[in-house]
């Protein structure tokens, strides 16, 4: 672990101090949604707490960013979505880069008919309109965060499997490579104890990346009423939020936006700086 931490793309990063300040964000919202995965907070997302439209007030944390148009607290409700956003983003995230690596490695590694069948398929996954193919799959696989992670599995890992496939073309080729053949180690052995560990570094950030692709793309499933059911999500909230703008009450759409928006942010800046520190050829 000590050498983990010193080694040069920690130290690079650590140097960083807009990522850095980035990564306690993050982990500042997943401390959220772990304290609400465990039940700390005894206040129910659907409670009424307050007057209908009640605008924000420091009376209590649950009066912080107001209530909605049935009386429930626009915070306690931005929290649980904070829970919700994680579970997606975490899920997602670690299924799309683990299917994407191995296919990817595979495929770059033996080539042939194997390699043109994994590229068919990302290929023609491709070829469809990302938000039409997300909402077909929704529908198949049924509403619900079920429905919404068949969805993302099924599409998210494209994106890492090109980029490994890419890798691994080149490394296939590399002095070490040939050498390992040369002991009479066996192909995967080769592939996944010699070749996948050197690609870690694009998955890492791939694993960022689609971390916030999920955040975002589960917002507007929900907001389109096809994500999230009998919680509260940040789509959710939004496309609640519709009806209360007329009254002129923007309080949960702009809870919701800034949520969201504080997160993705963060993720994009660390990723970048998580992606330049593990670059090989970076100094």
């Amino acid at each position: 672990m000590n050498q983990l931490w010193n080694s040069r793309p920690m130290r690079k990063l650590r140097r960083d101090r807009l990522a850095m300040m980035c990564l306690m964000v993050i982990a500042l919202y997943a401390l959220v949604a772990v304290s609400v995965a465990l039940g700390f907070f005894a206040t129910e997302y659907d409670a009424r707490v307050g007057d209908n439209y009640q605008e924000p007030s420091a009376d209590s944390w649950l009066y912080w960013l107001g209530t909605d148009r049935q009386g429930r607290s626009i915070m306690v409700r931005t929290i649980y979505s904070t829970k919700i956003a994680f579970i997606v983003g975490l899920v997602t995230a670690s299924v799309g880069v683990t299917i994407g690596a191995i296919l990817g490695g595979i495929a770059g590694y033996f080539g042939k008919t194997v390699d043109d069948v994994v590229v068919y398929l990302y290929s023609t996954i491709q070829s469809i309109p990302y938000l039409i193919l997300l909402i077909a799959l929704t529908y198949i696989a049924g509403k619900g965060l079920f429905g919404i992670y068949v969805a993302f599995c099924a599409t998210f890992w494209v994106g890492p499997c090109r980029v490994v496939r890419g890798e691994v073309l080149k490394l296939r080729e590399a002095e070490y490579v040939s050498s390992a053949r040369a002991m009479g180690y066996g192909k995967w052995r080769i592939l996944f104890r010699h070749v996948m560990p050197n690609t870690m570094h694009l998955v890492l950030v791939y694993f960022a990346l689609l971390f916030v692709g999920a955040i975002k793309s589960e917002v507007i499933l929900s907001f389109l009423g096809l994500g999230v059911q009998g919680e509260p999500s940040w789509g959710i909230m939004i496309n609640q939020a519709r009806a209360e703008l007329i009254n002129g009450f923007y309080w949960q759409i702009g809870a919701a936006t800034a949520g969201m928006f504080g997160l993705v942010l963060c993720f994009n800046i660390f990723a970048d700086a998580l992606q330049d520190a593990l670059d090989p050829k970076s100094t």
